[in-house]
């Protein structure tokens, strides 16, 4: 027997922070792509330490719903599965190129392929643009348009600014917008100043979380001035300094990302063209149904901690 396991930060304060993880879970599930799949989490119940006891496989995928290398990559998760003999060099990484590497559970007697996060896969960059689609609801979006993709950045882990970057670079190639950026919270180029370093009119922000917190919900909105208050919510676009920003909600709220979960698994050697087949066949035909008009946000609730997931 196979199984997944999709690794998420998960948050004591915020009980939207895991339901993206589910709601990717259920997906794979639907498309039969293993026998079992679990969710474990940081912060929440299953907990990683917990979750290959729960499993009769023993073959299991194990892959980081996180955007970047770092802490929770490379020294919680497989700490707390108690990987033998796992060093982040196995991975042989440049900060943006993990894809797997085989290992032994040997107190519950199973083979883990432990993945890289999702967030530095090639299909993220899909997944980046078609957020952009769906904010504007035009599947044509770019030409006279500039996009920032938005990451959270810290100069304790200077990985985490290069899952953003990555993709950026791999968007500029595809020479579809105008321009495009990345932007920061926590380092330079600051998101707060995001009209300073855009030319185009319209603007679309992309904040490459896994989910939706308060970063994404309450400080990113305040700071670039979509609106003095999250409780008031904002409008899409906003105008801010004679721009018209669009601001997608965090990248990992995507449904395509499910499909990001299978990529992985299948890198590692998971036999999923199947189900990766029909799931991709899922989401085309949701999408195609989508009206794909932009709501307008009009109201948040106080959301607590992020569980971004963020490395």
């Amino acid at each position: 027997m196979h199984a997944l396991v999709v690794a998420a930060h998960g948050s004591h304060l915020n009980p939207g922070a895991s339901e993206p993880t589910y709601a990717h879970a259920d997906a794979i599930r639907a498309v039969d792509a293993f026998d079992e799949v679990r969710e474990a989490f940081w912060k929440e119940e299953p907990h990683f330490r917990e979750v290959l006891r729960t499993l009769e496989s023993d073959v299991v995928y194990v892959v980081p719903l996180f955007i970047s290398e770092g802490y929770f990559t490379e020294r919680v998760i497989p700490r707390e599965l108690r990987l033998e003999g796992w060093d982040p060099g196995l991975w042989n990484s440049d900060g943006t190129s993990a894809e797997s590497v085989t290992l032994e559970a040997e107190d519950v007697g199973k083979t883990v392929h432990y993945c890289g996060p999702v967030g530095t896969h090639d299909a993220m960059t899909d997944v980046i643009v078609e957020r952009a689609e769906r904010v504007t609801g035009d599947p044509d979006v770019g030409d006279g348009v500039s996009l920032a993709v938005v990451g959270h950045g810290t100069e304790r882990n200077e990985n985490s600014a290069k899952a953003i970057e990555y993709h950026v670079d791999r968007i500029r190639e595809r020479d579809r917008f105008e321009e495009v950026h990345a932007l920061f919270m926590d380092e330079e180029p600051d998101v707060d100043d995001v009209t300073d370093y855009v030319d185009c009119e319209d603007v679309v922000l992309v904040p490459l979380f896994v989910a939706d917190g308060y970063h994404t919900q309450e400080d990113i909105p305040e700071d670039v001035g979509l609106t003095d208050d999250y409780r008031e919510g904002w409008a899409v676009p906003a105008d801010v300094d004679g721009h018209h920003v669009w601001y997608a909600g965090a990248v990992g709220t995507e449904d395509l990302l499910a499909a990001v979960l299978l990529e992985r698994a299948a890198d590692a050697g998971a036999d999923v063209d199947a189900a990766l087949e029909a799931l991709t066949a899922t989401q085309t035909q949701a999408t195609a149904s989508d009206s794909g008009q932009p709501a307008e946000r009009t109201e948040t609730e106080p959301i607590g901690d992020s569980g971004s997931n963020d490395d």
